[in-house]
C-alpha cells in the first residue's frame, strides 16, 4: 500500500479542504470540497490532476464544490450509501467497515453517525491519517444535527480505538475556540493548558493547529474524556455512566457557544 501527500487548503472562515495525492498511480482526491476555485488553484499550483472526491457528509460546507469541480474535471465523486441522495453528483456509494481504494492507498470507511445520520470518516492506516470530517475536532468534536448523543458517543469511542499516531485531520479551524470550552470544564488538565498555550501562539500567528494526534486528543479533549474525575466533579455529574456526561458536556458546550455567539461546530 502506497503512503499518501496531503495538502490543506484553508477556505471560507473556517473550513478546510484536503487534496490527497496518490503518487504511484497519479491519482489526487478531494476531501469534502466546500468551494471549487480554491481547489482548482491548488490544483494547478501543485501540478496535480483532480480524480475523486470523497465526502464524509452533506453539509454544504463540505460538498459545495462537488459539482462545479466534477464539470471541470470529470472526478468521481464518493459518499455514503445512506447519503446518496444527500451527495450532489454522488457516483460510488461506500458503508461501514468498506475499503476504498485510490490507487494504492486504501481507506477503511467507518459509519460514524451522530453529527449527521450518514456520517462516515476515511482512516487511511498506511499513512496514519483520518479525515474525520465534523465528527470530532481538535479538542472537539461535532455538534448534533441529526443524531442523539448516545450516537456520536458510540462513533467517537470507534475512533478512540485507533492508534495514538492516528493524525486527525477534521473539517474546520475550531481548536482555540474548543480549547477556550476544555479549560472551562477540566481547568486543572496540565496537558491541556499547555496545548492551549502552543495553540495560542500558533493562531496569533495564523498558523493552522489541525491536523493534531489522537494521543493528543485523548489527553486535552472533553469529549474523549467523560471519566474524567475533574471534568465530572465540574459538571456536577459524578458517574460511571460515561455516556450521561458525555451527553452534558455536549450540552454545556452547545450553551458556552450560545453564550458566545460561537455558532459552530
Amino acid at each position: 500500500m502506497a503512503k499518501l501527500e496531503i495538502y490543506q487548503i484553508p477556505v471560507m472562515r473556517d473550513n478546510y479542504v484536503y487534496l490527497l495525492h496518490e503518487v504511484e498511480a497519479g491519482l489526487t482526491a478531494a476531501l469534502d470540497p466546500a468551494v471549487h476555485e480554491p481547489v482548482l488553484e491548488a490544483l494547478e499550483q501543485k501540478g496535480w490532476t483532480l480524480t475523486h472526491i470523497l465526502n464524509t457528509h452533506h453539509h454544504n460546507d463540505h460538498v459545495g464544490g462537488n459539482l462545479a469541480l466534477k464539470e471541470a474535471t470529470g472526478c468521481t465523486i464518493i459518499g455514503a450509501r445512506i447519503d446518496k441522495y444527500r451527495i450532489p453528483g454522488i457516483d460510488i456509494e461506500v458503508d461501514d467497515g468498506e475499503h476504498y481504494a485510490l490507487g494504492n492507498a486504501v481507506a477503511n470507511v467507518m459509519a460514524v453517525p451522530g453529527h449527521t445520520d450518514g456520517h462516515i470518516v476515511y482512516w487511511f492506516e498506511e499513512s496514519d491519517a483520518l479525515f474525520c470530517g465534523d465528527t470530532m475536532f481538535a479538542m472537539g468534536c461535532g455538534k448534533l444535527s441529526e443524531g442523539t448523543a448516545d450516537q456520536l458517543w458510540g462513533s467517537l469511542t470507534k475512533l478512540m480505538a485507533l492508534p495514538d499516531e492516528t493524525r486527525i485531520y477534521c473539517a474546520h479551524e475550531y481548536t482555540q475556540a474548543n480549547g477556550t470550552f476544555a479549560l472551562s470544564v477540566e481547568p486543572g488538565n496540565q496537558a491541556l493548558v499547555d496545548r492551549m498555550k502552543e495553540v495560542d501562539a500558533k493562531r496569533a500567528q495564523g498558523i493552522s493547529t489541525v491536523p493534531s494526534l489522537l494521543g493528543e486528543e485523548r489527553k486535552t479533549n472533553p469529549f474523549l474524556r467523560p471519566d474524567s474525575g475533574e471534568i465530572q466533579q465540574t459538571i456536577g455529574l459524578e458517574t460511571d455512566d460515561t455516556l450521561s456526561v458525555f451527553a452534558e458536556i455536549r450540552n454545556r458546550k452547545d450553551n458556552f457557544n450560545a453564550k458566545n455567539r460561537q455558532y459552530f461546530d
